[in-house]
Order: structure tokens, then sequence, then C-alpha cells
């Protein structure tokens, strides 16, 4: 029988096994089918679909109000573009703190609905067992450990975590303590490999450093495994927003902006369509000149 996965495809070994040959791993957030279809051809080695699609596609404050059923459904776009890149889902907000059953049922649903070979799950020591639970029935699982999006109202909004420099230098070194139990109850849970969120590089140094799965940084500086952005951000689609840990490179924003307004103005002026781009009209020959 004829084999139906690509060869060429991104797999879970495969990304662990990028730890041990110090390969790093580039990670990508996208939403949609186009998005990814670009950036599956870029050669990133993970496509996350991730639960900020609930800010950066819904226009929301934060990521709380993002269902399952929106997941599956973006999760399955994005599914039909990826060629190569391993292909993981965030699971969202109150699929996986109810229950351990519950946490299962909503992992088998991205898998299975959304077409994911893999998902990803904020916390740490207080949802090892879940993780626990996921991975033994065969789904793969990203920890995401530090700053966590769903915890926005308990930690005060988007804050970095693990300051070697914090004025209350002994609150957070018990903060790095549970950041770095944080780590090893994952990997010890059997996630493939952890995002570090908006942590002190030291720490997030530190932490890729005691762990044997790859670590994927995101504001947490050069030293992990590997890193993600949000393709939003790192494509310059707000010319507002300009977190200190994201590169802009390109500017993409201000280029639909332009072309937007270009398109309005040729409109208004009765300059587009011309004939170039009416139907019925014959082509024009291009002259030939003699030299």
């Amino acid at each position: 029988m004829k084999s139906i996965t690509c060869p060429d495809r991104l797999t879970v070994p495969a990304i662990l096994k990028k730890k041990i040959l110090k390969e790093k791993i580039v990670a990508l957030t996208a939403y949609d089918y186009s998005t990814a279809r670009l950036v599956d051809a870029a050669g990133v080695d993970v496509i996350l679909v991730g639960d900020s699609l609930g800010s950066v596609f819904q226009g929301g404050l934060n990521t709380l109000s993002v269902t399952t059923d929106e997941m599956v459904y973006h999760c399955k776009a994005v599914s039909r573009a990826v060629e190569r890149a391993l292909l993981v889902v965030d699971m969202p907000f109150m699929s996986y703190q109810v229950s351990p059953e519950k946490a299962l049922e909503n992992a088998g649903r991205l898998v299975k609905e959304g077409k994911a070979s893999a998902v990803k799950l904020e916390g740490g020591v207080h949802v090892a067992e879940t993780v626990r639970r996921i991975v033994y029935i065969d789904i793969p699982v990203m920890g995401h450990i530090g700053l966590r999006p769903q915890s926005f109202h308990r930690m005060g909004g988007h804050k970095i975590q693990g300051r070697e420099d914090s004025a209350t230098r002994a609150l957070e070194a018990g903060r790095e303590e549970r950041i770095i139990q944080d780590a090893l109850a994952l990997e010890e849970a059997g996630v493939f490999s952890i995002v570090i969120e908006g942590v002190d590089y030291l720490l997030a140094k530190k932490i890729s450093r005691l762990v044997s799965v790859p670590t994927i940084g995101i504001g947490a500086g050069p030293n992990c495994d590997g890193q993600i952005l949000v393709i939003n951000d790192l494509l310059g689609m707000d010319p507002e927003f300009r977190p200190r840990f994201v590169k802009r490179y390109a500017e993409v924003g201000l280029s639909i902006r332009e072309a937007v307004e270009t398109y309005a103005q040729e409109v208004r002026k009765g300059d587009f369509p011309s004939e170039q781009y009416c139907f019925g009209v014959k082509a024009k020959k291009a002259k030939v000149v003699a030299i």
C-alpha cells in the first residue's frame, strides 16, 4: 500500500532530534489556509494554530473567549495547506481545566477533526496529570510555561516572569523556582517540547539546559532550542503594536493600507477597471519596432 505520509513531513521524533543535533527550531503561528501555505513553503518547522487568534484574528482583548469549535475550524483550514511543518494546535481556555476526561475529549477532537499532529496547553505542575493522560492515548503534547495568556487575570496582564533585576527579588526567586518545577513536571509527564514565554533570558537558558526536550522561546532570549512568534507581529500587520521581543521583518500592514487607498482612489476617479481588466476587449498586440 502506498504511504500517504509526505517523506519530508516533520514529525515529533524529528523535532526531538533537533535538540540532540543542536539545530534551532523555527516556529510560527498561522490561522488560515493562505497564510499557512506561505509559512509552510518558507520552510518553518512548526506551525501553531494559536488561541492568540482571539486577539489577532478576532480582535479580542485576550484569548479567553476562544472556543474549541473555533480552534477546530481554524486548524482544519490550516491543515489543508501544510505539507512539511509539524502542525500543533492550542487547547483553548476551559477545554482541559475541567477534568482530564474533558481534556482527552477535546484533544481528540483537535486531532481527529482539526487534523493537528499535536496539541499545546498552558501550565506546569497543576496540569501534569492531564498532560500524562493525553500523552498516554498517543496524542503528542507541547507544554507552555512562564507568561501564560490564559492566566491573564491572575497574572494581572501580560507581564514578564522571573526577572533577574526585580526589586522584589525574594518573591521573584520563588516564581523562578515554580517555573523551573513546571518545566520539570511537564518533561516528566511526557511533553515533546515546551514553549517558554515572557521569561528572563537567564532563567530560560537554565531551563533549556535542565530539560531534555526542546524549549521554544517567545520573549525568552536566544538560549532556547527554538523560537516562535505570532505571524501578524513578525509581518507588522498592526503598525502600532511593537512589543520589545518582536523583530519586524516586514511592514505588511502599511503596505496593505497603501494598496487599498490606491485602489479606492482609482475606483472613485474611474481609472479602475481600465480596458486591460475588462472581458470582451481584445488584447492589444505590442508594436514591433525595428532596430
